[in-house]
């Protein structure tokens, strides 16, 4: 399991978005990820509220699932999002760092199912939550 992991943290760590989105692997698991998104000006989507853009979110938020996938004990090659719907439930407090906890659930042959939700410090009433599906491709060995 531990070559899984050290695949997934490889492979999240090397996407560009992330490095710019300054996002920071901080837990993988057999199929869970956890990444944090420190606030940043450059993520502001509304000057006034300086609220983070919804995209940012989603960003962390499909990352995070990506990653959970990619750990997952059936071992995955690789991974694409397939479908990702997100309900925002409030704004993300301004200044404070987003984190995503991403589960994946449930793998068949050629798609895996994930729930993720994003919080602030308040981890009592989510920022948003999310249900995703991705396409898997596995090692030649694991479809034997």
């Amino acid at each position: 399991m531990t070559d899984i992991i050290a695949l997934a943290r490889q492979f999240i760590e090397a996407i560009p978005h992330a490095h710019a989105l300054g996002m920071d692997l901080t837990d993988l698991g057999d199929g869970s990820a956890t990444i944090r998104m420190p606030y940043s000006d450059r993520l502001i989507g509304d000057p006034v509220s300086r609220v983070v853009h919804g995209g940012a979110v989603s960003a962390l938020m499909d990352t995070a699932s990506g990653a959970a996938v990619m750990c997952h004990p059936a071992a995955p090659t690789s991974t694409a999002t397939l479908d990702l719907r997100i309900d925002y439930m409030r704004a993300a407090t301004p200044g404070q760092t987003i984190t995503a906890r991403a589960i994946c659930y449930h793998v068949t042959r050629t798609v895996a199912f994930v729930r993720v939700t994003a919080t602030d410090e308040d981890e009592s009433v989510p920022v948003a939550t999310g249900t995703g599906s991705f396409s898997i491709e596995r090692s030649k060995e694991w479809a034997r």
